[in-house]
């Protein structure tokens, strides 16, 4: 399918009550036509397989459903530095920002960089993707260091004063997810927890008290321990 083709088929399922309901959730875009759910998205994906030039294409049509399409089939092997700059600086909405950081940013070379990079940015959406970055490679890559991820807590604290919703949302989504990486990550995102919640903001209270009770809680420490001795085991043999 060509980009025409498939901006031709988006289009032929129109919902604006959807589009409408979508709004209230901040889902925005300069075009949204409302009438495609995420599974028939990825279905739409599955037809059409992994186009990197498509992806370009359909991310240059600034149609809500047509720039999730690009996430689901771009290839991160392809994907640029530049390339990730000029789509996060298109971020309109947390969803499009988490599926691009979740759908294909997380798997490419330049990740953990653009982490501390967009981190120190103003941008909302921008700042909001460094930490959703974050949240995603603590669950996709499993060869990083826990070193990799103990450099990201000074910046989750750094930004943990924000009070702008979708930046707040972002790293305490961060936090959480290093956190139940394994134990020790479990220890120093605890500590940071401890350290955020004594700022002078409500945005770090929320952040820290919300992390604090999942990280403590009894299913994610049982989970850690059983990492722990199938870590140990592996170990051992």
């Amino acid at each position: 399918m060509t980009c025409i083709e498939i901006l031709e088929r988006l289009a032929s399922r129109p919902n604006p009550r959807a589009a409408e309901g979508m709004a209230r959730f901040g889902i925005v875009a300069k075009k949204v036509y409302g009438g495609w759910s995420i599974p028939d998205l990825r279905k739409l994906a599955r037809e059409s397989g992994r186009q990197h030039a498509l992806a370009h294409e359909l991310w240059a049509s600034e149609v809500f459903e047509a720039r999730v399409l690009a996430t689901l089939i771009a290839e991160p092997e392809k994907v640029t530095a530049r390339q990730m700059n000029q789509w996060a600086k298109d971020f309109d909405s947390w969803a499009i920002c988490d599926g691009a950081c979740i759908g294909i940013f997380r798997y490419t070379r330049f990740a953990h960089e653009k982490c501390v990079e967009w981190s120190a940015r103003q941008e909302e959406f921008v700042k909001r993707a460094a930490f959703a970055l974050m949240a995603g490679l603590a669950v996709a890559d499993k060869a990083a260091s826990d070193d990799a991820f103990l450099r990201f807590l000074p910046l989750i604290k750094r930004a943990a004063t924000d009070e702008r919703n979708m930046v707040k949302k972002g790293v305490n989504w961060a936090l959480r997810q290093i956190g139940k990486r394994n134990a020790r990550l479990n220890r120093a995102a605890l500590a940071a927890c401890r350290e955020i919640h004594a700022m002078d903001s409500r945005a770090a209270r929320w952040i820290a008290s919300d992390a604090r009770r999942e990280l403590e809680s009894p299913a994610v420490q049982q989970r850690l321990k059983k990492v722990k001795v199938a870590g140990e085991r592996r170990g051992g043999v």
